[in-house]
């Protein structure tokens, strides 16, 4: 099989609103996201770290790196999902999240699995 897929992760984000958490006045908007991480690759890979760029309206940038998601570094074989949710807040009512998590594969091999950009949006405030 293709080198490409031997390494290949697939990221799937659910975001969603978190309105009793946020505070509108003060400018504090919070969101919980849902993520899907999937092994959609021929060899098992552990997550090891994670890098966020996490961008606000006003284009003001928070970069958050570290150790796992969510206390865990989940090893995942062949056709295995995780999904974990957390969450962040923002200064704007919409916003995106973008990034990567650090894998490491059975075989040695370190790669990068991509996380699309998604948006974080306060209902009814985007088409």
């Amino acid at each position: 099989m293709a080198e490409s897929r031997k390494y290949h992760i697939t990221v799937t984000p659910v975001t969603q609103y978190i309105a009793d958490q946020s505070d509108e006045a003060a400018s504090r908007y919070v969101f919980a996201y849902t993520i899907t991480i999937s092994n959609t690759g021929t060899i098992p890979a552990q997550l090891v770290s994670r890098h966020w760029i996490i961008t606000d309206a006003n284009q003001a940038v928070q970069e958050v790196r570290g150790l796992g998601v969510v206390g865990e570094q989940p090893m995942l074989q062949p056709g295995q999902k995780f999904a974990y949710t957390s969450g962040t807040a923002i200064a704007t009512p919409v916003g995106s999240m973008r990034g990567s998590y650090q894998m490491v594969a059975e075989d040695g091999e370190h790669f990068d699995a991509e996380i699309p950009e998604f948006a974080l949006s306060m209902p009814r405030v985007l088409h």
